[in-house]
């Protein structure tokens, strides 16, 4: 089934949307409730993206299950190290999958992006490389941060902080990306270029 294009405000509101729940419901009540509220909310965002463009990004997907198994423990053992850990854990995981997919020769941004660029073999290789130490950067920040300040700075950090630091990161990419594009024309004779040699 096609997927179609969401409005960039909708998505926006998917990605940040359960960020924010989690962030009033903690300072209005505690990180338990919060936690609670994140794992409902990382849920219908979700669903919101299934209706809306019946496709769900897979480090959506990714993110989800590691908040629902994590955002669990959190609750059932009432010990809010697991849901501190979250991001740790995710941002690890998305770093060895780039890394390794690299070391096997495989640049797997195009699939955790959803193939938002159409970028040369070498572009998706040093864009690959640059999100892998990226995540690995984020995922020792997150240990730092929560090991060593409040909860309630952590969950500032959380939202306020991961997302601008994100954000900033990615528009420092635009140079690469249009450096290294493939034009549409170019797309199709590489295509045609695979088909002709796979025939061969």
């Amino acid at each position: 089934m096609d997927k179609t294009q969401p409005h960039p405000l909708f998505k926006l509101a998917t990605e940040l949307g359960p960020l924010l729940v989690f962030f009033f419901v903690n300072a209005k009540f505690n990180l338990f409730a919060a936690t609670g509220a994140f794992m409902v909310a990382i849920v219908a965002a979700m669903i919101a993206s299934y209706v809306v463009t019946r496709h769900i990004p897979i480090m959506a997907i990714v993110t989800g299950v590691i908040v629902l198994v994590f955002g669990t423990l959190t609750l059932v053992l009432h010990d809010e190290t697991f849901i501190k850990l979250k991001p740790t854990i995710i941002y690890a995981l998305f770093a060895a999958i780039l890394g390794g997919g690299l070391l096997f020769g495989r640049s797997f941004i195009a699939v955790m992006f959803d193939q938002m660029f159409n970028l040369t073999p070498q572009g998706w290789r040093i864009l690959t490389l640059r999100w892998a130490l990226f995540f690995a950067g984020m995922a020792a920040l997150n240990e730092i941060v929560w090991r060593t300040q409040s909860t309630d700075f952590w969950v500032n950090f959380k939202v306020f902080g991961v997302t601008p630091i994100t954000m900033i990161f990615a528009l420092a990419q635009m140079p690469l990306t249009k450096r290294y594009h493939l034009e549409p024309a170019s797309l199709e004779a590489s295509e045609a270029e695979a088909g002709d040699v796979r025939k061969g």
